[in-house]
């Protein structure tokens, strides 16, 4: 085992788990309270398209997505604050417009196609120093715009009317957290992939909201839970030779289950307690 850690790749994957984990607390919680899920999938597949225009202008990939769902994050945001009634329909469309529009940059790509798999489910191993590098910029751009909008974002989140009464910039801030939902994403393509990153972003925040008290602790268990799995789930496919991103799913999937079902059985324990009392 020591052997094993010693190694660059391994190192650079447990690097990669935390830094990962520390902003998947902040971003997914933040989803959760504001009902982000539909619209992070269908940027986290419209991402796609910023790959394919990556690999075809022979750019490197991660900026260039990076920026692509950035600017897919404001004209969904911009969409959603116009055309309410309308958003899913738009989410779906721009979804698949992203994937298409990376399949067909991709084809017309000339000279050797490169193994696309990774970017779609995830490899954690092969993270390299200059990865490392994007990632603890992003974390650091993210813990520094949460926290320091912290206040606003939770009125936001739970009262816009309120919100829009105090007189705070309510679509400012919304495009604000769709921009550092889109910067997540694309943190979490070597983890487990375009086509799992909504599943990280949900379960640590759902497992944390089954025991925690509050925003701030919610976001905290959340980021621990979500080191957890990814963890669990490294160690779990390099024993069994499994895919990494998968596999970390599967943790976070049969823990959620596993503690939804002891607490379950537990308020029912409580209730008839209560009721032979």
């Amino acid at each position: 085992m020591m052997a094993l850690l010693a190694q660059p790749f391994m190192q650079h994957a447990l690097l990669a788990c935390l830094l990962v984990s520390l902003v998947c607390g902040l971003i997914g919680t933040l989803i959760m309270v504001n009902r982000l899920s539909f619209m992070s999938g269908g940027m986290a597949h419209g991402a796609y398209g910023g790959v394919g225009l990556a690999l075809y202008a022979g750019w490197p990939v991660l900026p260039v997505t990076a920026v692509f769902t950035a600017l897919l994050a404001v004209l969904l945001g911009t969409l959603a604050a116009r055309r309410r009634e309308r958003i899913d329909t738009l989410i779906g469309v721009l979804w698949a417009a992203g994937m298409a529009l990376g399949i067909i940059l991709i084809n017309l790509t000339p000279g050797y196609a490169q193994d696309l798999m990774s970017y779609l489910f995830g490899s954690l191993l092969t993270v390299s120093r200059h990865d490392l590098l994007l990632m603890f910029l992003a974390d650091l751009l993210i813990i520094v715009l949460v926290s320091g909008f912290y206040r606003s974002l939770l009125v936001v989140s739970f009262d816009e009317d309120f919100a829009r009464s105090r007189q705070l910039p309510v679509l400012a801030l919304q495009l604000m957290l769709l921009i550092l939902v889109a910067e997540t994403i694309v943190m979490l393509i070597q983890v487990v992939g375009l086509i799992l990153v909504i599943a990280l972003l949900s379960l640590p925040p759902a497992v944390a909201e089954l025991h925690a008290r509050g925003l701030r602790s919610m976001m905290l268990a959340a980021s621990l839970w979500c080191l957890f799995f990814c963890l669990a789930g490294l160690a779990l496919a390099f024993a069994f030779n499994l895919s990494t991103g998968a596999c970390i799913i599967a943790c976070g999937c049969v823990t959620y289950l596993v503690l939804a079902l002891i607490l379950s059985r537990h308020r029912a324990h409580r209730r008839r307690a209560a009721t032979n009392v």
